[in-house]
Parts: C-alpha cells; structure tokens; sequence
C-alpha cells in the first residue's frame, strides 16, 4: 500500500480541492472550519503554497477524509504517511481482532459478520452459513463479496421477501460510502449490482416491511424452510482507529425482528450442536 502511495504524482492542492468539492464545501466553510484564512487555503489548492504535514492532517480531518486517503494526500505534500496498515493476522492487531471474535461469537445463535471497505467477507459466526442454503458455491468462493452475495440471481436474493427494499437499502449505504471513500473498486461493484436482474418471482416495487418500524430501520426478511426469518441489522466500526485495516473493518449484527425469528435461530443453532 505505501509503495503504490508513493507512486502518487498529482500535488496536493489538487486532492484538497476535489476533497472539498466532494464534501460540498466552499472555500469559505472548509477555511473557517480549519480556522485558516481562505487565501491560504486558496493558495494550497492552486499550488501557490505548500501545506504543511499538521495542516495536511487538519484539513483531513475537517473533511472526514478516510485515513488511506489521508496517507496519499501526505506523500502528495511530501510527506511520509503516518497511518500503518497491518493485515487483520498482524500480532500488532492482536486485541483487535480478539475484540471482533468476541462480538462475533458473543452475538450466537444470531447471525453476525465483519467486512472490509469492499464489502468482502472477513469473518463470521456459526449463525451464518445456515442461512446461506441454495447459495451458488462460485459465489462462496474467496474473497466472498457480501453485497454480490446478497443482491445475485444465484445468491441469498431470490429468497429475500422483501428484495426491492434490502436492495435500495444496500445500494444507499454503497452510495453514501461512495461519496465519503471515492474508492473506485466501489464504484465499479454499484455498477455491477445495478446490472443484476431481480430474481424471479420478486414481489413487486413495495416499500411494506419498512413500514411496520415507522421508516426507522429496514428489516431483512429471509425466506428459509422454517419460514420468513425477520431481521434488524446494525453496524460497528472501531472508534478513533490508527491502523487503516481498522479504520475499514465493519461489524454487521443481525438481530431477529421478531420472536419467531428469534426461535428458529435458536433451533438452527441447538440443530448445528
């Protein structure tokens, strides 16, 4: 990761100037924020100054910029990066990852996984493959892909009731992480999601399940052999992290939205032992 950082030719000026764009703000706003004068920032954005490596940070900080692009935008100014980035198996990130096995086994018999900035599958519960029947074994195949996994013809998505709304729920939270990321591996996984034909059979365009919670949260209803499965999912993110894994990492927690979700989860788990 840092050697392709490196390799970062563009001047700094120009990533702050899409960054603020990006996030909607003039130079008057990003300039108070930062508690700078807007000729400076104008002159870091135009290449007429360099910032320097605390104002890099500041000016990161202010428009939520994700720690990856934090380190790109140091090597743009001249600076070394100051985030490291450790694979998950890293001892460094031994509590860590201590910390997500425990959720994730703590949150049994209800499904719980975590993810990486590209929705990739890191690891998971004994909740889940259960719930994975009739799933094509191309798509299980590493790195699995959660979102393919959830929205593909040959995936969970023909045994989701209510597909049209997990659907536009999955593809709003993929575009708000679009907008604050710009990653483009997620830009080009939108597109491959939006290409998807729905599954057969699909209820038509409603927005029914969502209703039962006053709009608040959308539910996951599930098709299975012991009936639709209603879920309420959650996400967590380590707070404050200083390693970039961590700051990507993401606890996805399935809670049953009902008490007869809540019983076939525990049959499936005292099945499973």
């Amino acid at each position: 990761m840092i050697e392709a950082i490196m390799q970062t030719t563009r001047p700094v000026g120009e990533f702050l100037r899409e960054w603020r764009q990006r996030r909607r703000l003039s130079q008057l706003d990003l300039a108070l924020d930062a508690d700078i004068s807007t000729r400076h920032l104008s002159f870091m954005e135009t290449g007429r100054s360099v910032p320097s490596r605390e104002m890099v940070l500041r000016l990161a900080e202010r428009l939520g910029i994700p720690l990856r692009e934090r380190n790109a935008l140091l090597v743009a100014a001249g600076y070394a990066p100051v985030f490291s980035e450790r694979k998950l198996e890293d001892p460094a990130l031994d509590a860590a990852r201590k910390a997500m096995d425990l959720v994730l086994a703590g949150h049994e018999p209800y499904p719980a996984l975590a993810i990486d900035r590209h929705w990739n599958l890191v690891a998971s519960n004994r909740a889940l493959p259960p719930l994975l029947a009739g799933v094509d074994a191309v798509l299980l195949r590493p790195p699995v892909n959660v979102l393919r996994l959830s929205l593909h013809p040959d995936g969970v998505a023909p045994r989701i009731a209510n597909y049209w709304e997990w659907r536009s729920h999955l593809f709003e939270r993929l575009r708000h992480q679009i907008d604050i990321s710009a990653d483009p591996v997620l830009v080009d996984l939108m597109q491959e999601l939006s290409g998807y034909p729905a599954p057969p059979d699909v209820m038509p365009h409603a927005n029914t399940a969502a209703r039962e919670y006053a709009g608040v949260v959308v539910p996951f209803q599930l098709r299975t052999d012991a009936g639709i499965l209603s879920f309420i999912s959650t996400t967590t993110v380590f707070g404050t992290p200083i390693d970039v894994t961590l700051s990507e990492l993401a606890l996805e927690t399935f809670f049953p939205a009902d008490a007869a979700t809540a019983e076939a989860l525990r049959s499936l788990a005292a099945a499973a032992t």
